[in-house]
């Protein structure tokens, strides 16, 4: 692949799957050894860009990043990880729009490993099942502590959620920063993106505004 054609796919956020695109054997090592392999790359990189890794304030820095990577920022590769979403009877019987608003999302661009960082609103309709809130908050934050495009995090949340409600009747609207736009390239440091993926009841025009008018009014 061409250079140009490497940032062009960069700038673009182009991406080919609703999966995260992972290796047959990404789960083949454990953490642990992830972790050494990492920090010993990760030194070759500091090396590379003349660092001395024998000052005290360096010499440490490889194997936090290796840490920091498998643990905490991508843990969400690891299915292992994912929580287990408490789902209950509908016994109230309700039937309106249910709204989770303001979560946090800290998530990193798959193309150039730099933060995303804003906020996801979602709603549903319950039918026979309702989840408890917070799992909705541990789900958006699951998908997206890994290497991420946006569009996807947005379709694997909402896919997510219609499967275990059994109901297509989801929205999932997400407003962030990119760092790998504000940071290098244009460098604007005001832009941000935001994404709306929805099915079921959402595809009628009336319950998405009744959605956006929860979510705008929250915000002012």
């Amino acid at each position: 692949m061409n250079k140009d054609l490497i940032e062009n796919i960069g700038d673009n956020h182009i991406s080919t799957n609703i999966e995260t695109p992972l290796l047959p054997n990404a789960f083949d090592k454990s953490d642990d050894e992830k972790i050494e392999n990492i920090k010993h790359h990760f030194a070759k990189i500091m090396e590379e860009l003349g660092l001395d890794l024998t000052d005290d304030s360096l010499s440490g820095t490889p194997y936090r990043f290796a840490k920091m990577y498998v643990k905490e920022l991508f843990y969400g590769l690891n299915p292992k990880n994912k929580p287990k979403l408490s789902i209950f009877e509908n016994k109230y019987k309700y039937k309106k729009m249910l709204v989770e608003q303001n979560i946090t999302i800290d998530s990193s661009c798959e193309h150039h490993f730099l933060p995303i960082t804003g906020h996801a609103h979602i709603a549903y309709i319950p039918k026979d099942k309702v989840i408890g809130l917070s799992k909705i908050n541990r789900l958006v934050d699951y998908y997206a502590h890994r290497p991420q495009v946006q569009e996807r995090l947005s379709l694997q949340i909402l896919k997510d959620l219609q499967a275990v409600l059994n109901t297509k009747d989801v929205i999932v609207m997400i407003s962030a920063k990119h760092l790998c736009v504000s940071s290098r390239g244009i460098k604007d440091k005001d832009s941000f993106t935001t994404t709306i993926e929805y099915d079921g009841e959402f595809n009628n025009e009336l319950q998405r505004n009744e959605f956006f008018g929860i979510v705008n009014n929250s915000s002012t």
